[in-house]
């Protein structure tokens, strides 16, 4: 497969999977024994579909709007930014109805036009910070005021 062809698969992922709910359209992005390396991600294509489900649901709307992608060999780096707003609650924690966007990394392996392996880094501490689900350091005041 090209380097254009495995682009356009992880887009349609991003754009058919992420940002429409569209969980039919993975089936032919990725195989069934594909290896997944992001922490806290399931290993199996069946409970990834859940957890793009539990993003779609918690933080309604959301969304990943690509910034960067680069393929090189079998190999396809993606930059975006995930946005979405506390819609669920967190840590059983209430909605408090705050919307964050951070920065999501992403890279993924292909074979025969396939995602076999990812690896994916999104800041998950930026994301609580403006949640406010952090705590706040205390406010430093100038010597002599």
């Amino acid at each position: 497969m090209s380097a254009e062809q495995n682009t356009a698969i992880l887009r349609k992922v991003i754009e058919e999977g992420f940002n429409k709910g569209n969980m039919a359209a993975l089936d032919e992005c990725f195989p069934p024994t594909y290896t997944e390396h992001q922490f806290d991600l399931p290993s199996t294509l069946e409970e990834f579909k859940g957890s793009i489900r539990y993003l779609r649901e918690t933080f309604a709307p959301f969304s990943l709007t690509i910034e960067d992608m680069v393929a090189d060999g079998d190999k396809v780096w993606v930059r975006m930014i995930g946005r979405g707003t506390d819609s669920k609650g967190l840590m059983g924690r209430p909605p408090s109805g705050k919307s964050y966007a951070i920065t999501v990394f992403d890279v993924c392996r292909f074979e025969d036009g396939k995602i076999v392996e990812h690896w994916g880094a999104p800041d998950r501490f930026h994301m609580l910070a403006q949640l406010g689900l952090l705590p706040q350091p205390p406010q430093m005041v100038a010597p002599g005021q």
